[in-house]
């Protein structure tokens, strides 16, 4: 596992048990939940039990959501990373999944794309991946977007277990991303 990477604006770096109070913030936020598929989390607690659970798929996969930093600020404003998918999402596991997310005043800002592009490259270059998957809401188009402009194309449509919506299944593959 990596200790962190480092782009012009930010710090990603593996999350602590420091972070709960900023990751609650992050997913307390209906805005932010809206095209997760589950429920804002309602108390602190929450959040340490995910970064619980992330920091055990540190342990077990050697790889999983980061906290994202922002250098000028110096606040975790969200995550990033990629995530070794042990339980199928859209019938399919045992793929690296890229995601993010982040707080709604630091939306617009590229913030997302930058922290995708160091995974990519980690997972492309460090992890020597043929390929990385990921998944959004079919109406989150900024997250479709920003998949897009990475280079991912659409696969399938698909419905999501959680709340029965649909999603788009998204693949890059090592070449297509070397091209660019």
């Amino acid at each position: 596992m990596v200790e962190f990477l480092e782009t012009e604006r930010l710090i990603l770096r593996p999350l602590n048990l420091y972070d709960a109070e900023r990751l609650f913030l992050l997913d307390s936020n209906a805005e932010v939940m809206k095209y997760i598929g589950v429920a804002p989390l309602s108390q602190i607690e929450q959040s340490v039990e995910v970064i619980k659970m992330i920091q055990k798929q540190y342990a077990e996969n050697g790889i999983g959501r980061y906290g994202v930093i922002e250098k000028a600020s110096n606040l975790l404003i969200g995550w990033s990373g990629l995530k070794f998918l042990t339980e199928e999402i859209n019938g399919i596991k045992n793929v690296y999944d890229l995601g993010y997310r982040f707080l709604p005043e630091f939306w617009g800002k590229g913030y997302a794309t930058e922290a995708a592009k160091a995974f990519i490259a980690y997972g492309f270059k460090d992890l020597n991946l043929d390929k990385i998957c990921a998944h959004a809401h079919s109406g989150n188009d900024a997250s479709i977007h920003t998949l897009r402009k990475l280079g991912f194309e659409e696969k399938e449509k698909f419905l999501d277990e959680l709340d029965g919506a649909e999603c788009c299944w998204y693949e890059l593959k090592k070449e297509n991303f070397l091209k660019q």
